[in-house]
């Protein structure tokens, strides 16, 4: 990989990003200052692929525009912030035969993929429920002025409600469920707190400060919301959403099946076989060998060596550019970004709606019941060398 570019609406950030990767020998491009800096960046013709980690209503903008000008995308988490935009993803993918991947890195964490091979071996029997979840407590961050450019994720939560970033614990179990590939979501049901501290907060800065009175008395979102999904073969998904209230940090990684169950947070992971206990530590440690997933196998020390939320970011990104070197199927494709993403919205009507249960679109067109597993077995003819240029 060469990073040709880096874009950057504040100019110190990008300078920031340059020096941070010159260590490698990269010699990249500047574009900031101009709001309109990053099509400079996508009309290139020495690009490949577009990374977007810009506030989420530029997400979909911005890789459609990538992609219309013969980029492939990986766009963080979520992928759009309506359905029309997740619609726009899927179409302009289609069109333009440019990857367009939503960078769910949850997917590549350990205990995650650890559960995803055994899902896909056969240890959990049939997979009846999975639960995800995103709860993190943000308060201080989304009011702290200088943390997110021009406040845009207190924005967000200001004056949206619903389930606004399902895609971290969601995203794992749709890929144990084969979702989009062999089942698919029929329909959701959403239920939403009332909000109990983002409102307080803003009065309570507004006080002393003029800077936080737009911010009082905007339609915030609640504090806890519970989004339910059924699925076509009968299965049902839990996700929950809170970034105010003073949880300990929890995605809630649950699967279960006919035969056995696993639980994620609180921290360490655990399976269970049978209803009376979590098996031993020693029984533990002998499954994660004997499941261990190729990926994990091949680069999962190199992984927690160079780290990014303890090594998944690492695993995102390497097989992301193993899979395009190689001319591979990604792991997270378009359907996925859009689906997952969808959830907000839909969420959103629900609460807006008595939490009334509304209809999951199918984004792969029918596809989703001849649609192929996610390949973990990295035996397609992928990367066979490893070669890490380390940072000092």
């Amino acid at each position: 990989v060469e990073v040709r570019a880096l874009c950057d609406l504040v100019p110190e950030e990008v300078e920031k990003v340059r020096k941070r990767i010159e260590f490698a020998g990269f010699n990249p491009t500047l574009y900031s200052g101009d709001p309109e800096a990053w099509k400079q960046l996508c009309n290139r013709d020495d690009i490949d692929l577009v990374y977007i980690c810009t506030p989420w209503d530029l997400h979909a903008p911005m890789a459609v525009y990538a992609m219309e000008h013969g980029k492939h995308v990986a766009l963080e988490v979520p992928a759009a912030n309506t359905l029309e935009e997740c619609w726009q993803l899927v179409e302009t993918s289609e069109k333009t035969r440019m990857h367009c991947m939503m960078m769910e890195n949850c997917c590549y964490d350990f205990f995650e993929l650890l559960t995803l091979n055994m899902a896909r071996q056969g240890f959990f029997g049939e997979i009846v429920h999975g639960e995800g979840a995103y709860l993190h407590t943000l308060l201080g961050s989304n009011f702290r002025k200088g943390g997110y450019w021009n406040m845009w994720r207190l924005r967000e939560n200001s004056s949206r409600r619903g389930n606004l970033y399902p895609t971290h614990g969601l995203g794992p179990i749709c890929q144990i469920m084969d979702i989009n590939r062999g089942d698919k979501m029929d329909y959701l049901v959403s239920v939403m707190s009332r909000d109990f501290l983002m409102n307080e907060t803003a009065k309570e800065l507004s006080a002393t400060d003029e800077f936080f009175k737009e911010f009082v008395d905007n339609p915030y979102r609640g504090n806890m919301t519970t989004t339910t999904v059924r699925t076509n073969k009968g299965r049902t998904i839990m996700v929950q959403h809170d970034v105010t209230s003073p949880n300990v940090y929890s995605r809630i990684h649950k699967v279960s099946g006919t035969k056995a169950s696993a639980l994620k947070y609180p921290l360490p992971g655990k399976i269970a076989i049978g209803h009376r206990e979590w098996v031993s530590d020693e029984e533990l440690k002998s499954l994660e060998e004997e499941y261990a997933p190729p990926i994990i196998k091949k680069v999962g020390e190199m992984a927690k060596q160079v780290g990014g939320h303890g090594g998944m970011d690492f695993l995102e990104d390497w097989r992301l550019i193993d899979c395009l070197r190689n001319g591979l199927p990604l792991d997270q494709d378009v359907y996925d970004a859009a689906l997952w993403t969808a959830i907000a919205p839909l969420s959103e009507w629900s609460v807006a709606n008595r939490s009334n249960s509304i209809d999951v679109p199918d984004f792969t067109g029918g596809s989703w019941k001849t649609n192929q597993p996610v390949d973990i077995s990295l035996n397609e003819g992928g990367n066979t060398e490893v070669i890490r240029k380390a940072p000092p």
